[in-house]
C-alpha cells in the first residue's frame, strides 16, 4: 500500500529521479535566455516537450522556484534605498561601507542572497538561476501562483508511444476569448423567405 507516498517513481532510482527533475526545470528556465548566437537555441521560448508524467512531476518544482524568485525581487528592491552607486574601493564606497547604511543594506539583501542560494540548490544550474531571477520572476511578480500549464499532445512519442505534453509558462501564448457576433436579420431577407 502507498500510504502517504506522493509523487511518481518514473522507473528511476531516487537520486536519478531528483537529478532528472532538476534538469527538466533548468531546461525550462534556460529556454527563456537570449541564445541567438548559440548552437542549441530553443525553438520556442518558455516551453519544453516531455512526457505527461514528467511534466506533472516537475511542475511543482518550477512553481516553487518562481515563487522563491518573486519573493527575492522584493528584498532586492528594498535594499536599493540603502545602497550606493559608487565604484568598489572608491572613497565614497569606503565611506558607505563604514556607515550605518551599509548594515541596513546588508540586512535587507541577506534574504535575497539566501533565496539565490536556495534556488541554486534546487536547480543545480547557475545560469538557470540567473535567467529565473532576471527574466522570469519580474514577469510573474504580481501573479500568485499558477505560472505554468501542461498541454497534452495528440501525437505520442516515437519509439515507445509514450504520451507527450508541453510544459510552458503562462502569459505568453494565452488564448483570447472572442465572442461571436450576434447575427443580424434584415427585413429584405425575411420578405424573400415568405414569398
Amino acid at each position: 500500500m502507498r500510504h502517504r507516498k506522493r509523487g511518481r517513481v518514473l522507473g528511476r532510482a531516487p537520486s536519478h529521479r531528483k537529478a532528472m527533475l532538476k534538469n527538466l526545470a533548468s531546461a525550462l528556465f534556460l529556454t527563456e535566455r537570449d541564445a541567438t548566437d548559440e548552437d542549441n537555441e530553443p525553438e520556442v521560448k518558455g516551453r519544453i516537450v516531455t512526457t505527461v508524467a514528467k511534466a506533472k512531476e516537475v511542475r511543482p518544482l518550477v512553481e516553487k522556484c518562481v515563487t522563491i524568485a518573486c519573493k527575492a525581487l522584493g528584498h532586492v528592491e528594498a535594499s536599493r534605498e540603502h545602497s550606493v552607486d559608487a565604484p568598489r574601493n572608491s572613497d565614497n564606497w569606503k565611506a558607505w561601507r563604514k556607515s550605518a547604511k551599509w548594515k541596513k543594506w546588508a540586512a535587507a539583501i541577506a534574504p535575497a542572497v539566501a533565496s539565490r542560494r536556495r534556488l541554486q540548490q534546487m536547480l543545480g544550474d547557475k545560469q538557470a538561476v540567473t535567467v529565473l531571477l532576471s527574466t522570469v520572476a519580474p514577469r510573474f511578480r504580481d501573479r500568485r501562483g499558477g505560472y505554468t500549464r501542461i498541454l497534452k499532445l495528440a501525437k505520442p512519442r516515437l519509439g515507445d508511444a509514450g504520451p507527450r505534453a508541453i510544459l510552458e509558462f503562462v502569459g505568453v501564448r494565452d488564448r483570447q476569448v472572442q465572442r461571436a457576433e450576434k447575427p443580424t436579420f434584415s427585413d429584405e431577407s425575411a420578405e424573400t423567405t415568405k414569398a
